[in-house]
């Protein structure tokens, strides 16, 4: 899965109707109204404002008066294609007068929402895990320089018989930093995730 660096822009012109696309992060449906609403703001002439979100918790579309499945379900299959989330993509459509029939605003919306993410610098999304585990008071220096190597942030430490370290890591650094930890503790790092 990919997100977008930050918010980009297209437009085309089909038989005198302007398609603009606004593709960028949206974290959540909220996020993803307060975007809708300023771009209808920004074009209080368009004929329709058509968007659709894709995000880890929400996902949701709206054809704003289009015929249905002719709008956001196009914008929507651009996202999903470029395995995009946390993301929204939204069509003002200024309309030039001439009907463009189902097909021809299929593939309209579509095209700028496909135009837009050609400008667009994708970032894989990144999934953390938290756990902890208990080190040795004369390793915990040796123990956070570990936790630098595997970009494991150190959230929370409690000193009790041991140290108590509350770690946050990328998901995909999980195995390769308990071996490396139990490794360097000599078999004493045993970790448990944290809901």
């Amino acid at each position: 899965m990919f997100q977008l660096a930050s918010p980009v822009t297209a437009g085309i012109e089909i038989k005198k109707s302007r398609f603009i696309a606004w593709v960028g992060p949206a974290a959540d449906r909220q996020e993803a109204r307060q975007i809708v609403q300023n771009l209808r703001l920004q074009h209080p002439d368009a004929g329709h404002v058509c968007w659709a979100l894709i995000t880890t918790q929400d996902s949701g579309m709206d054809d704003d008066g289009e015929p249905a499945g002719t709008a956001a379900k196009p914008i929507y299959n651009v996202l999903t294609h470029k395995q995009l989330s946390n993301v929204l993509g939204v069509v003002v459509r200024y309309w030039g007068g001439v009907k463009l029939g189902a097909g021809g605003l299929t593939r309209a919306y579509g095209q700028v929402v496909s135009d837009a993410l050609k400008l667009a610098e994708l970032v894989p999304v990144v999934t953390f895990v938290v756990l902890s585990g208990q080190v040795p008071f004369a390793s915990e220096a040796g123990f956070r320089r570990l936790c630098q190597q595997f970009q494991a942030e150190v959230l929370s430490v409690a000193y009790a018989e041991q140290v108590l370290v509350t770690l946050r890591l990328p998901e995909d650094q999980l195995a390769g930093f308990d071996v490396a930890a139990s490794n360097f503790l000599k078999g004493q790092w045993h970790s448990r995730p944290l809901t």
